[in-house]
């Protein structure tokens, strides 16, 4: 399955859905491709502008680290092995709430990033949203 405009249109759904239903903060939506081109945004009403730049940069950290933005916490800090890192590639993210995508032979297909409540609600909002319109909106 490749990252269509009608998938990125359900990731952006299904993450404004899931910030509602847990009563989070208004959020920046960020959807990137493979190649961390950017799919689709959404910034929900009130979200703070600052945060934009972190739900772009979540995204691409993940869709071109094929990994989760969280899982260069453990490598990107002062005495880890890639300190920096989040400079390279135009600028990165090393914390929560980027999530990458994969489709059914595991592939990348892009990578979801939202910011705009803390960290560990930016990530479940990525998660649930990454769950819920990879399996077809259920």
């Amino acid at each position: 399955m490749p990252l269509t405009a009608e998938l990125t249109h359900q990731l952006i759904i299904a993450a404004r859905e899931e910030a509602a239903r847990r009563q989070l903060p208004p959020v920046n939506i960020s959807v990137v491709d493979h190649a961390a081109h950017l799919a689709g945004f959404l910034r929900m009403d009130g979200a703070v502008l600052g945060t934009i730049d972190v739900a772009h940069r979540k995204a691409r950290t993940a869709a071109l680290f094929e990994a989760d933005s969280s899982s260069l916490a453990g490598v990107a800090h002062p005495s880890g092995a890639s300190y920096m890192v989040e400079h390279t590639n135009g600028g990165l993210i090393n914390f929560g709430g980027g999530v990458v995508l994969r489709d059914e032979l595991g592939r990348v297909i892009g990578a979801i990033g939202v910011s705009g409540a803390s960290v560990e609600e930016d990530e479940l909002i990525a998660q649930a949203a990454a769950a819920r319109a990879m399996n077809g909106g259920r």
